[in-house]
C-alpha cells in the first residue's frame, strides 16, 4: 500500500474511532434533554457513522496490496460507499424534519451533554475536512473526496446545532429559545439533504468521461 494510501485508511479509520462516541453520547443526552435539534443530531450522527464505516471497509478492499482491482470492480464499490454518504445524509433529513412538526416541548431539559459533542464535533469535524480535502487532491480518489463533502456538511451542522443549543441552554423556556431550535433543526434538515442529492445525482447518474 502506498504511502497516500496509508495516509487515507489511517485518516478513515480515524473517523470511524472518533465518530463513534458521538450517538452514545447524544443517545444519554436524550435521557435528560427534549430538544428536537439533539434528538435529530442523535439520528444524524448514527446514519453518518455507519456511512463511514462502510466508507473505511470499502477503501480496504479497493487498497489491499495483494490485490489488483479492475476498474468496473473499483468503481463499483467507490458508487457504494458514496451512495451510502448521500443516502444516510437524506435520511437524517428526514428524520430530523419529522422530528421536529410532530415532537417538541417547550421544556427542553438538559441540553448540556449535546452542546458538548456539538463543540467537539464542530472542531474535530472542520480538521476531518481540510484533511481529507488534501487527500482528496494528492490522490484524486473519489471515496475520500465525498469524505471531504461530508465532513463539510458535519461541519455546518455542528455549528448550527451549537448554536442552537447555547441558545436553548442560556434561556431555555424563552420563545427565542422554542424557535431557534425548530429553525435550527430545518436548517441543519435542508443543508443535509440539499448535499445529500447531490452526492446521490452524482454517483447515481455518473457523467461518462
Amino acid at each position: 500500500m502506498k504511502k497516500a494510501e496509508k495516509s487515507g485508511t489511517r485518516t478513515l479509520l480515524m473517523s470511524v474511532v472518533l465518530s463513534s462516541p458521538g450517538p452514545i453520547v447524544m443517545g444519554i443526552g436524550l435521557f435528560v434533554g427534549r430538544s428536537s435539534t439533539q434528538f435529530a443530531d442523535f439520528i444524524r450522527r448514527f446514519a453518518e457513522l455507519c456511512a463511514i464505516l462502510v466508507s473505511y471497509v470499502i477503501y480496504r478492499i479497493l487498497h489491499k496490496d495483494e490485490i489488483e482491482q479492475e476498474d468496473i470492480y473499483k468503481e463499483k464499490l467507490e458508487r457504494i460507499a458514496n451512495l451510502c454518504v448521500g443516502t444516510a445524509m437524506c435520511l437524517s433529513s428526514v428524520a430530523m424534519l419529522l422530528i421536529t412538526f410532530l415532537g417538541g416541548s417547550s421544556d427542553k431539559g438538559n441540553v448540556i451533554p449535546g452542546l458538548s459533542i456539538a463543540f467537539l464535533g464542530l472542531t474535530t469535524n472542520s480538521w476531518f475536512w481540510l484533511r481529507y480535502k488534501r487527500l482528496a487532491k494528492e490522490n484524486e480518489d473519489a471515496i475520500l473526496l465525498v469524505q471531504s463533502r461530508l465532513y463539510r456538511a458535519k461541519s455546518f451542522v455542528d455549528a448550527c446545532v451549537f448554536i442552537v443549543l447555547l441558545i436553548v441552554t442560556i434561556a431555555p423556556f424563552s420563545k427565542i429559545a422554542y424557535f431557534s431550535d425548530m429553525v435550527g433543526a430545518i436548517i441543519v434538515s435542508g443543508y443535509l439533504i440539499a448535499n445529500g442529492i447531490i452526492i446521490l445525482k452524482q454517483h447515481l447518474y455518473p457523467i461518462p468521461s
